[in-house]
């Protein structure tokens, strides 16, 4: 059959782990492989950022898994290694597969650090056989750059992410339209793209079990029960996507950022300084995208690991970090006496939206044009001369980050 348009999924293996083994090789040759070992990449243990970021094939066996406390994976595997994380490293390899990929598309676009779609029009004339090329690019990356890959083929984003995430790793999947009931529809709703924990015990509470159940069922009930998500997800279980699919997963998803605190917070001003170092970094993130916030969600997490959350529509959408801080801060005043320590706190911005629009009130006096100017001036001031280059006075001497949140600051250079 010829294909117009293919989609190529290109997802590394065990990223963080794979770039990290591949530099300890490369300045000590002979060294231990990490990826021949139960290993992982975890945070720092002292600072309670102690999670498991990437493990390999042998920590798997063992049942480590992604995004679980490194003390409870050590319980699983008692001889795991663990390593810190390199983001500058990360960067640079993300880089090189995006360089790679440019050699035979100029339509690369980037879904995370470690993933990528390319995407080829007229593909016949310009490469023959999908998976022949496919398995061809694999074999090269591999060759090349020293890290295995899976990638996924189809004829949209959509179908080609999920195909790379079938069996893993360093294969080869495609998941055609026409091969969809034989290969997604079996499959758990939950390994539906975008269908998290709440989506899919809404799901199971209706009946649906699978995404081919999903697929059979009525879309106004779905909607009903789930509006606009519902529908997208019976769309994505027919393998159907919008030009903007993706765009509006973002927007439904917000800018966030959160961070553990390396002492509990017991005290509203310490947690009033965590927030706004956290808001910093969200409004940074707003303004270099063209964004602006239409809510905002606080999020916290005690020394007891009890979640809360809270959030707020904004009267008019905002990029500016004073408006974001007065809000998280009303919403963290709400859920929190200061009773019960807190080891985590989150801040996301919500809604996003491009329009510049803004609704005064007559009680209104903040000058929110020269907070604007101002939060700009220093975004550029620290893009030229590095996130440290200027803070707010609170900082000093705070012990607090000025921009927390995210992985670090090589990793927020990622476009």
């Amino acid at each position: 059959m010829v294909r117009e348009k293919i989609v190529f999924h290109v997802d590394v293996n065990s990223a963080f782990l794979s770039w990290s083994a591949l530099k300890r090789l490369r300045e000590k040759p002979g060294s231990l492989d990490l990826r021949t070992v139960a290993s992982a990449v975890g945070g720092d243990e002292e600072a309670r950022h102690g999670v498991v970021l990437a493990k390999s094939t042998q920590a798997k066996k063992y049942g480590v898994t992604t995004g679980e406390p490194l003390l409870a994976a050590k319980r699983k595997c008692p001889a795991l290694l663990v390593i810190r994380p390199d983001f500058a490293e990360y960067v640079e390899q993300s880089a090189r597969l995006r360089k790679l990929l440019l050699q035979y598309t100029d339509r690369v676009v980037p879904f995370s650090i470690d993933e990528a779609w390319a995407e080829f029009e007229g593909f016949a004339e310009v490469a023959g056989q999908p998976q022949r090329f496919a398995e061809r690019l694999r074999e090269e990356i591999k060759k090349q750059l020293g890290f295995t890959v899976n990638i996924g083929v189809s004829v949209n984003r959509l179908l080609s992410k999920m195909a790379g995430d079938f069996k893993k790793p360093d294969l080869v999947h495609t998941l055609f339209p026409e091969e969809i009931p034989q290969k997604l529809w079996p499959l758990p709703v939950g390994k539906l793209l975008f269908a998290g924990h709440a989506a899919v015990e809404k799901c199971n509470s209706l009946g649906i079990y699978t995404i081919g159940d999903l697929a059979r069922s009525d879309v106004g009930m779905l909607r009903a029960h789930m509006k606009k998500h519902g529908e997208m997800l019976w769309n994505f279980a027919w393998g159907r996507e919008t030009d903007d699919t993706f765009a509006l997963q973002e927007a439904y998803k917000g800018c966030g950022n959160s961070v553990t605190t390396p002492v509990d917070v017991t005290d509203m001003a310490y947690a009033k300084q965590i927030l706004l170092s956290l808001c910093e970094t969200v409004g940074i993130r707003l303004r270099a995208d063209g964004r602006r916030a239409g809510g905002v969600s606080v999020g916290m997490r005690t020394s007891g690991f009890e979640n809360s959350s809270r959030q707020m529509q904004l009267d008019s959408a905002t990029d500016v970090t004073e408006e974001i801080y007065g809000t998280a801060c009303s919403l963290l005043f709400k859920m929190w006496d200061g009773h019960k320590p807190l080891r985590l706190l989150s801040v996301t911005a919500t809604r996003l939206t491009s329009e510049e629009y803004r609704q005064y009130t007559l009680f209104d006096n903040v000058d929110y044009e020269k907070l604007e100017k101002a939060n700009r001036a220093m975004d550029e001031i620290r893009a030229r001369f590095g996130e440290g280059s200027v803070m707010r006075a609170s900082f000093l001497k705070s012990g607090v980050s000025p921009t927390s949140g995210g992985l670090n600051k090589e990793k927020r250079r990622v476009k």
